[in-house]
């Protein structure tokens, strides 16, 4: 779902591919791309569900102003995927509503 030769911007330039947790699945992505454009390349449709109805989002807007790409990204919550670079092993998980903060075991 990439576009590999764009007909203004022609072809994608060659990256490193890195290693990204997406819902417990490892996935290939190229370094330097944003955390919703990774994804909707490796065909996955939404990003987040609603609090209320558990309706499936996706990107909306893709400049980081209408929240609808949150996901929960290394235990933080509602981080904004489109304006989110992918960083070699970040782990990403689809959010429900308003997500929660991953707490830490203490040993």
């Amino acid at each position: 779902m990439r576009i590999d030769d764009h007909p203004v911007l022609g072809p994608l330039e060659e990256r490193k591919q890195i290693t990204i947790i997406v819902d417990g699945e490892p996935l290939k992505v190229f370094e330097g791309e944003m955390i919703a454009a990774a994804l909707i390349a490796n065909g996955k449709q939404y990003l987040r569900k609603t609090v209320k109805s558990h309706s499936p989002r996706g990107i909306y807007c893709g400049i980081g102003r209408c929240t609808d790409c949150v996901m929960t990204v290394d235990g933080v919550p509602n981080v904004r995927t489109c304006i989110t670079e992918v960083q070699d092993g970040m782990v990403i998980e689809t959010q429900l509503g308003y997500g929660t903060w991953k707490q830490e075991k203490h040993q």
